[in-house]
């Protein structure tokens, strides 16, 4: 269900699913001090003690609901009518970097697996600033050589390392839509052999961490028929590192960028998306003439595809939709 306090007057249909798909985490504070200076090592000094972060555990309940009944947008038809659209969300990729090493140990006392960090971080000369700057203005022309031999065979190199950090899991979805499980469910079967994806820390990973989410529609309310464009996918990307939090030390980027976490006004942290890409998106009920949708629209593609370029991602929901994109 979309939230009744957030006012769909004003806004545009792009502009209400944006915000109704972006997950707002509980914000925690207080982490170890060996977090804190993990997050000053990779930007610019600064003089806060506290360091705002989520958990991995504490997104993914975001998505519970959604993935069990679907999450609601308001929608204005071209007719003024409004009605409400329900989208399911699914994991279509992931990329988890860290800024140490991760290993896991058996606990002898609750025989479950046990994530810990090694003490090797990645070098502070990384790529996390150029990283920041690159979101910041869509260009591919940032964070030079990010690219080069980031294939998944190159991952335990030393020169992925120093620029990315530590790989810690990797997933991207190859099955056909009608085979694939809502996120939570995917999520669930891919912790029990990587508990990371649960208890992982915002802070505790480098600014190449992301994640792809699709969503379809399943219904609307009230039912509508020929309206085509209520049959639109969408792909969004979102960053998972602290490192683009506007309430923490590279807050400066983050105000002024789309697509970084951004603390709210009742102490969560937002994950707005950073890019976005659509399927389907057949006439113009999603983009109103008389705002800037069609140029966000662009830019949120753009953006998508330089990360994805930069990363030397190869990701195929990505391609699929770009293939058959009406933009």
């Amino acid at each position: 269900m979309w939230s009744s306090s957030w006012s769909t007057r004003g806004n545009s249909n792009l502009e209400n699913f944006i915000h109704c798909v972006t997950p707002k985490l509980p914000s925690r504070s207080h982490p170890p001090q060996s977090c804190i200076h993990e997050l000053k090592s990779q930007c610019q000094p600064t003089d806060k003690e506290i360091v705002e972060y989520f958990t991995l555990g504490d997104l993914w309940n975001c998505y519970c609901e959604w993935s069990a009944y679907g999450t609601g947008t308001p929608v204005v038809l071209s007719n003024g009518e409004e009605i409400t659209q329900y989208y399911v969300p699914y994991l279509s990729a992931i990329q988890i970097y860290t800024n140490k090493s991760l290993v896991a140990s058996r606990n002898p006392r609750e025989d479950t697996d046990v994530v810990e960090l090694e003490s090797d971080s990645w070098s502070d000369d990384s790529g996390s600033d150029k990283l920041s700057r690159s979101l910041s203005n869509n260009s591919s022309r940032t964070w030079d050589g990010i690219s080069e031999d980031s294939s998944v065979e190159q991952d335990g190199s030393w020169l992925m390392t120093n620029k990315l950090g530590h790989l810690y899991f990797q997933y991207f979805e190859m099955a056909s839509p009608y085979w694939r499980v809502p996120l939570t469910d995917k999520i669930t079967e891919l912790a029990r052999n990587h508990p990371g994806l649960t208890t992982l820390k915002s802070v505790d990973l480098s600014p190449a961490s992301w994640m792809a989410v699709a969503w379809y529609p399943i219904y609307h309310i009230p039912s509508r028929k020929n309206e085509k464009d209520l049959s639109t996918c969408f792909l969004t990307y979102h960053t998972l590192s602290s490192i683009f939090q506007d309430n923490s030390c590279c807050s400066e980027v983050a105000d002024r960028t789309e697509g970084k976490p951004k603390r709210t006004s009742s102490s969560k942290i937002a994950l707005t998306p950073f890019g976005l890409a659509t399927y389907k998106m057949l006439g113009d009920l999603w983009l109103n003439p008389d705002t800037s949708d069609q140029e966000r629209i662009l830019d949120l593609f753009n953006a998508a595809d330089s990360w994805l370029k930069q990363l030397s991602v190869h990701h195929h929901d990505f391609k699929f939709f770009a293939c058959h994109s009406n933009i």
